[in-house]
């Protein structure tokens, strides 16, 4: 996930150098007389690579133009965090200030998706972001009734 500006400034100039990679390698395998099923399937690593930057470029931008309601495509509870803070346009550093840890804090366990998060630090952060935190369950199953 792309966290900061830096990051998405590096991830946009990958984006652009992945494309031209992939135009590059498509071109010498079809040189090479693959046949196109071959060539599609040599070619599959490194698109796949390249979509992904490419959602993580949207996301983050999603983040920064939509605000909140893109982070509901998170799938855990760290990623929000993270996109809720870029939703707000708010550095680390400035996240830093507001829970009064030091910067390196911040990027350390945004780095690390918040993995281990305690439910009261996560109320911490979204007091630090103006924020409450509600929950919302939907089966995925039924459930189980004693017989």
């Amino acid at each position: 996930m792309i966290r900061n500006e830096t990051e998405y400034r590096h991830a946009l100039k990958s984006r652009d150098e992945q494309a031209a990679r992939l135009l590059a390698q498509r071109a010498a395998l079809a040189a090479s007389g693959l046949a196109p099923a071959e060539l599609d399937r040599g070619m599959a690593p490194m698109v796949t690579f390249h979509q992904q930057l490419i959602e993580e470029i949207d996301l983050y931008e999603a983040l920064r133009r939509d605000g909140p309601s893109a982070v509901q495509r998170l799938p855990t509870v760290g990623l929000q965090l993270v996109g809720l803070r870029i939703a707000q346009s708010l550095s680390q550093r400035e996240l830093a200030e507001r829970l009064g840890v030091h910067e390196s804090q911040v990027s350390r366990d945004e780095r690390n998706e918040y993995h281990g998060i305690t439910v009261e630090r996560v109320t911490r952060i979204l007091t630090a972001l103006g924020l409450e935190m509600t929950a919302h369950y939907t089966p995925t199953r039924p459930a189980l009734l004693p017989s």
